[in-house]
């Protein structure tokens, strides 16, 4: 795949309680694009990051159902995905 595709796979990190706690098992939690195939996420992270993957679970995040001057609306849909890098390596998300 064109390395200009792979880059625009990621969108961003999330950041929350569990991702963080999350990070001592070496996984690490990224927002990335609906079609985005786990293999296709493996190897944008190697591209990104420079780090070999282990393993990759995804998982579809339902949006939430909100209500705006009383007309109803619902937030998008979206993709997660929990990536696992080998012993030893670590991904810095430019947190301080």
């Amino acid at each position: 795949m064109i390395e200009s595709k792979l880059s625009k796979i990621i969108l961003a990190p999330c950041v929350s309680e569990k991702s963080t706690a999350v990070q001592v098992d070496r996984q690490y939690v990224f927002k990335v694009r609906d079609k985005a195939r786990k293999d296709e996420i493996a190897k944008a992270v190697k591209l990104v990051f420079g780090v070999d993957v282990e393993s990759v679970r995804v998982c579809r995040v339902k949006g939430k159902k909100r209500t705006f001057k009383n007309i109803p609306g619902k937030t998008q849909n979206w993709k997660k995905a929990y990536v696992t890098v080998k012993e030893g390596q670590a991904i810095n998300l430019g947190r301080a």
